[in-house]
């Protein structure tokens, strides 16, 4: 295959090709890493930054920036080349240590780590998604604050994927979701090589791309040469004049371009060698040596980007003080939620549960409270997956997320409010994968704190993107309820059992189970003043009792993870009650009948062990006192993890085995969560007399 160089400028072929053996270079160099995507995709990389992308490589934080999602992330080194080249904080030095300890290039791009990387990406699909959320928040954004003549949100989604993007799942139900909200700023640049990691994609990947993508709503294009850069450029500018609907382009590359394994597999996640590289260099034109080579003429041209970036930062930001000036209100608004500053008084209607024995299920009360911080929050937005009627997340009055003209018998949205992208209830449909997703992207965006909700076994199909909302430390807000056997008919496909454990093995996700309507209270304070982490509340389907936070200890006590709700007396304890969530009234009750049987039990409310772990050892002592063996925790899901608090000579009272379908009081019943069989079970560790302390 020649070498296209009468396709464009000698100018724009230095810029690819410093583009691309920058790539090869970095991976030979670590000895590590993914040459093929960069090889192939460098042309429609080049074309989409210097001609496209409105960034500020000085300002990787600006408001109005495009964002750019390289979803294919295996391909970093072609990120890493770009933010090199193009003048952020990645110096060449950065981007010759790839892949290695303490390196600014990671093997894959990590947000927060890298400057100008948007999304951690990696796990394929995940970007797509993400970028479909970044594309939602631009929309929210820009129908709520921009007024005529003031656009002061106006920006692009751009994407490169790859096939391995489009065979995944979680890509195909954000992109349906995609072109169902005619999302026109969402720009996808699919890198179509027909090669994956194992083989080529003809023994699995068949199907007609284009067609599919049109299905749901997209505007479809192909480049049939990856090396056309004319072809490309006018492909993207259609791409960024369709306006009402969002556009794939696919762009029919050679993975690993030049190179001896050129259109093989082979190319695609090994080093080429020390040979294969000098005669790639040799096949393009480019100089064997020195490696990681420069051109002066390529640089000055892609530095250009700082000169056009500042420019356009500037004439936002004139664009920004004219409409502060004719819109104070509204500008304060923006700027505090792009800030993720809570405003004063956000809180103020929270409302606080007088005593009820009968009580409510604490996915109710967490609908009541969602909808008195809401309308004093205005960067708060979410939804459900397919389930507001069952997880009570609908916000009344603040309309649907939804582009549609004509919304037919219900004029005013299913919320009311109306169909607009103004519309704060985000409608996801039964698609938990990219509800996940989609809320990453809406968080790294920013301007808007974005909640999600399904029942807590459904929290399997998240996990992907709920363990990379952690390694990001997105505030993402998952609301899961039904979280337990008590849920009852439905049975053990929607019974959670070890859902939780493995959700608390998540680093940096708070996982909170609050034990009735206060402590749900209190549980969304804390989940939406972690602005730097993700939150997960686990909500009862059945009705756990209000308790009387007057004779009980305050529901506050859940800002550390877990306090004593009822104390032993005046003495230290026999035996220590834990209770965690639904459970916890349970642990309360027993409590108090081992103290009319003269037992000095303590029953300790703990709905989150990662706010615990963090307190003083002090505290912590305080409340499970390290000379207090005999300690029981009860909780209606897996005991995995809970021998940390039980110690050695404690026991859990939990469940180890699937459910059943029954009504969720006979499943309790029949599990053992009853008053009389949590006393037995602390009677029986009194009993015991290997650790016994001696008076």
């Amino acid at each position: 295959m020649s070498h296209p160089g009468d396709r464009q400028t000698d100018l724009d072929q230095r810029c690819i090709d410093t583009l691309r053996f920058l790539s090869v270079d970095m991976v030979q160099n670590a000895n590590s890493g993914h040459p093929g995507l960069p090889l192939g995709a460098a042309p429609m990389a080049y074309v989409l930054w210097q001609r496209f992308l409105k960034h500020n490589p000085a300002n990787p934080e600006w408001t109005d920036r495009d964002r750019f999602v390289l979803s294919a992330g295996h391909g970093s080194a072609l990120l890493y080349s770009l933010l090199h080249v193009t003048g952020y904080d990645l110096s060449l030095d950065d981007i010759r240590q790839f892949r290695q300890w303490g390196s600014k290039a990671p093997g894959h791009p990590e947000r927060g780590h890298t400057p100008g990387v948007e999304v951690t990406t990696g796990p394929l699909g995940q970007g797509l998604a993400n970028a479909v959320g970044m594309a939602m928040a631009e929309a929210q954004l820009a129908a709520r604050y921009n007024r005529p003549g003031h656009a002061v949100i106006d920006h692009h989604t751009w994407v490169i994927a790859s096939d391995g993007d489009l065979m995944e799942g979680v890509a195909s139900e954000a992109a349906s979701l995609a072109g169902h909200l005619k999302l026109g700023k969402l720009n996808v640049l699919y890198d179509d090589n027909s090669v994956t990691l194992a083989a080529g994609t003809d023994i699995t990947f068949t199907e007609d791309r284009a067609a599919r993508f049109a299905a749901y709503g997209w505007h479809v294009q192909t480049v049939d040469d990856g090396n056309d850069v004319a072809a490309i450029e006018q492909a993207l500018q259609q791409a960024r004049d369709e306006t009402a609907r969002p556009s794939l382009v696919l762009v029919r590359t050679h993975i690993g371009y030049g190179s001896p394994e050129q259109d093989s597999y082979k190319a695609h996640g090994s080093p080429l060698g020390e040979e294969d590289v000098a005669a790639t260099k040799r096949k393009l034109g480019w100089p064997e040596q020195p490696s990681f080579l420069q051109p002066d003429d390529a640089m000055a041209h892609f530095r250009t980007a700082l000169d056009r970036g500042k420019r356009d930062e500037d004439v936002w930001q004139q664009g920004l003080d004219a409409y502060a000036k004719a819109f104070p209100d509204e500008a304060a608004e923006l700027r505090r939620s792009l800030e993720a500053k809570l405003p004063d008084g956000w809180d103020a209607d929270i409302p606080v549960f007088p005593a009820d024995a009968k009580g409510m299920a604490t996915r109710e009360a967490g609908g009541k409270v969602l909808s008195a911080i809401a309308p004093k929050l205005p960067a708060l937005t979410g939804g459900s997956a397919d389930l507001d009627p069952s997880t009570y997340t609908a916000v009344k009055g603040l309309g649907d997320f939804d582009p549609r003209a004509t919304p037919g018998e219900d004029e005013q949205g299913s919320t009311g409010g109306g169909w607009s992208y103004a519309g704060r209830n985000l409608h996801f449909g039964v698609r938990e994968h990219a509800m996940g997703a989609i809320c990453n992207g809406m968080a790294a965006h920013g301007g808007v704190i974005p909640y999600d909700a399904t029942f807590l076994i459904f929290s399997d199909y998240m996990r992907p993107p709920m363990r990379l909302a952690a390694l990001m430390r997105l505030h993402v807000v998952h609301v899961f309820t039904h979280d337990s056997i008590a849920l009852g008919e439905d049975g053990p496909t929607h019974q959670p059992v070890e859902q939780l454990a493995g959700l608390r093995s998540v680093p940096e996700l708070l996982v909170i189970r609050p034990a009735d309507a206060n402590e749900t209270a209190v549980a969304w304070r804390v989940a939406l003043e972690a602005a730097d982490r993700p939150v997960a509340l686990a909500l009862s389907r059945q009705k756990v009792p209000t308790l009387d936070r007057d004779r009980y200890a305050s529901a506050d006590g859940l800002r550390k993870g877990a306090y004593v709700l009822l104390d032993a007396g005046d003495g230290e304890p026999e035996v220590v009650l834990i209770g965690t969530g639904a459970e916890t009234g349970l642990v309360l009750s027993a409590a108090e009948k081992l103290q009319e049987e003269g037992i000095a039990a303590r029953a300790v409310s703990m709905p989150c062990w990662s706010l615990f772990d963090g307190q003083p050892p002090e505290y912590r002592d305080a409340v499970l006192p390290p000379d207090v063996p005999a300690r029981l925790a009860v909780e209606a899901g897996s005991p995995q993890g809970w021998h940390r608090y039980v110690g050695d000579h404690g026991d859990v009272l939990g469940v180890d085995r699937f459910g059943a379908s029954a009504p969720g009081d006979e499943m309790l019943e029949r599990y053992g969560f009853t008053v009389d069989n949590v006393c037995a079970r602390a009677r029986a560790l009194l009993a015991r007399g290997d650790w016994k302390r001696e008076d």
